[in-house]
């Protein structure tokens, strides 16, 4: 398929995929129009929830897979919108709509190459592609849900928005709800076991400890109190205070290892939400990256999370437009962005496998 019916082809898909809500949990209207495409392009494609996969026409089991990732769910749309939201309408080189930057681009990037690569025999690796819902959301619906049926995986790309530079490491989520126990009483008279002023001690603890190992690519753990809830009297002592800490886990550590951390030093009950969303890594050394290195491309840690954290091997976080257009307003992606990320992803990956 020549690279200009691919770049022709993505772009209208992800035109349609703009104007089709998806959000997480409610990708049902976006699953239909990739499945759609997928018939289209005459790929064998299998399906589980709103996720769809699918491997080259001429896999070979006894060869190593890359996987190709990225997501069709969206956040809903902030109230700063001047724009309608589900209008894919092109201004001056920019692509307008929800899911246009994060991650329409790099899922149609991705498709298109994995369609480049789909008739070509003789590969050293197969390739596959899974376009998965849930991402927005951290869902157990979405790749999680379909890891067990990929098989054997050496390799991942997951296309999130990275201006086409390598995010070669990525931080872990932990999101703490802490509790803390006092003893109600009389505010006027010495009564009481303010459980504020525990949290409080807690809190500043959060706020001010350093982890001893510090990352060479993502840095030091970033660990940030985000809520708190306590009392419902001016004149009462309260018995009860709840807190919540966001912790981004570098590679340094395991989610486990810095839990246990955690505890040893504080007095409040901590509960995790999660430790799925583990940090990620991929050596320097590896051939995808070292590729993307010999085409010009940087690499850095990413701050934040994406479905990288649910996979076991190592992966690269790469794809058209940027990371800060991600949820904000009348959010776009360049179409000329789309174009490079095709270009780029598929001379990248020629490297490796041909």
């Amino acid at each position: 398929m020549a690279e200009d019916l691919l770049y022709d082809n993505a772009v209208s898909l992800l035109k349609k995929l703009i104007s089709t809500p998806s959000f997480s949990k409610e990708e049902g209207d976006t699953f239909k129009i990739l499945t759609d495409f997928f018939t289209e392009s005459g790929v064998d494609f299998q399906t589980k929830g709103f996720n769809i996969w699918a491997y080259n026409k001429h896999f070979d089991a006894k060869k190593p897979t890359v996987l190709l990732n990225s997501h069709h769910d969206t956040v809903k749309p902030n109230k700063s919108y001047t724009r309608d939201p589900f209008s894919p309408d092109v201004v001056d080189g920019k692509l307008f709509g929800l899911g246009s930057n994060d991650a329409g681009g790099c899922l149609v990037s991705l498709i298109a190459t994995f369609l480049h690569f789909y008739n070509q025999e003789n590969l050293k690796y197969n390739i596959a592609i899974a376009t998965t819902a849930e991402e927005e959301n951290s869902g157990k619906g979405g790749l999680e849900s379909i890891i067990p049926e990929l098989g054997k995986l050496d390799f991942a790309i997951i296309g999130e928005p990275t201006l086409m530079d390598l995010a070669i490491a990525e931080k872990g989520l932990l999101v703490l709800d802490c509790h803390v126990k006092g003893k109600s009483g009389h505010a006027a008279r010495n009564e009481g076991d303010n459980a504020i002023y525990k949290a409080l001690r807690d809190i500043e603890w959060f706020q001010t400890y350093q982890f001893t190992k510090v990352s060479p690519t993502l840095g030091p753990i970033k660990m940030t109190a985000t809520i708190i809830n306590a009392g419902s009297l001016h004149n009462v002592v309260p018995d009860n205070c709840t807190f919540t800490v966001d912790v981004r886990v570098t590679d340094a550590y395991s989610n486990e290892d810095v839990l246990k951390i955690i505890r040893q030093f504080v007095n409040c009950e901590v509960i995790p939400r999660s430790i799925r969303l583990k940090p990620s890594s991929i050596p320097k050394e590896h051939p995808i990256v070292q590729a993307g290195i010999a085409l010009g491309k940087k690499t850095y840690g990413s701050p934040t999370t994406s479905d990288q954290s649910l996979l076991d091997i190592p992966s690269l976080k790469c794809g058209p437009g940027d990371s800060a257009r991600s949820h904000t307003a009348d959010e776009y992606v360049y179409v000329k962005e789309i174009e490079e990320g095709i270009t780029g992803y598929i001379k990248m990956i020629e490297k490796v496998v041909l």
